[in-house]
């Protein structure tokens, strides 16, 4: 049996095309050492050319295939004019961020610029890469989402509207496109330990944060790879209009 699984794990990544969004730090950095790892020829996307040319270096130093795309995924007509013609078999939707704050005192520019990110900038990009995966027969999108978009928190209206939509989306463009061969599923990691949050899980608050989640600890990155794997590959065949939580628990703890 876990010949059969890992045998499916790489069938759905070894040669593929893989867009990862987001790639210049962080969990999209992440993902795209991972699916060069498994075997994918893998696009790193984003706005900052310098770290996705050191990861793309790094992956080729391991033996993998990258190369870097530059790309504000904010952008609809650049999202259409660079990917157009493009063909990917994976897509890991996974640029995002926002800006936290009470919702009263947040500015209108703060509150679009959440929403074009993580779910405007998700459906151009889907839609994008989707017209080449309907033209070669399938393919597999995986957004990425949050535990914010089952539970909210304070400070976060903006930001956890924007994932409960992307969470939406998700669900809508599985079942338009399952007749394409496109499978659609998302990802909902719980708090997971990163560069841009390490200096306040040592704090005093995040610590508190962490002693709520039931597992006692911040996920890492790799916590997040078999979810992954499995929604890109052929173990995930059948899944489609999904959503993974990876928390540690935090999203059935108690109130």
């Amino acid at each position: 049996m876990g010949d059969t699984i890992e045998a499916a794990l790489a069938a759905g990544v070894e040669g593929k095309r893989a867009l990862v969004t987001g790639a210049s730090s962080g969990l999209g950095a992440h993902f795209a050492r991972l699916l060069a790892g498994q075997g994918a020829k893998v696009t790193l996307a984003a706005r900052r050319l310098a770290p996705m040319e050191a990861l793309a270096a790094e992956i080729a130093l391991a033996g993998g295939v990258a190369e870097v795309l530059a790309l504000d995924v904010t952008d609809a007509a650049a999202v259409s004019a660079r990917l157009a013609g493009q063909q990917f078999d994976i897509l890991i939707n996974n640029a995002g961020g926002g800006a936290a704050g009470p919702a009263l005192e947040q500015t209108a520019a703060e509150i679009d610029a959440t929403l074009d990110l993580n779910l405007k900038a998700a459906f151009h990009v889907a839609r994008a890469v989707a017209a080449g995966m309907r033209e070669a027969g399938g393919g597999a999108i995986v957004n990425i989402a949050s535990i914010l978009a089952h539970r909210v928190a304070g400070r976060t209206a903006a930001y956890a509207a924007s994932k409960a939509g992307l969470l939406h989306l998700t669900r809508a463009l599985a079942l338009e496109w399952v007749r394409h061969g496109i499978r659609v599923n998302a990802l909902c990691p719980g708090y997971v330990e990163t560069d841009l949050n390490r200096d306040f899980f040592a704090t005093e608050a995040g610590q508190a944060l962490i002693r709520r989640i039931p597992q006692r600890r911040l996920g890492q990155p790799e916590d997040l790879d078999g979810a992954l794997l499995l929604l890109v590959s052929d173990a995930g065949r059948y899944i489609t209009g999904a959503d993974i939580v990876v928390d540690g628990g935090h999203l059935v703890s108690s109130l």
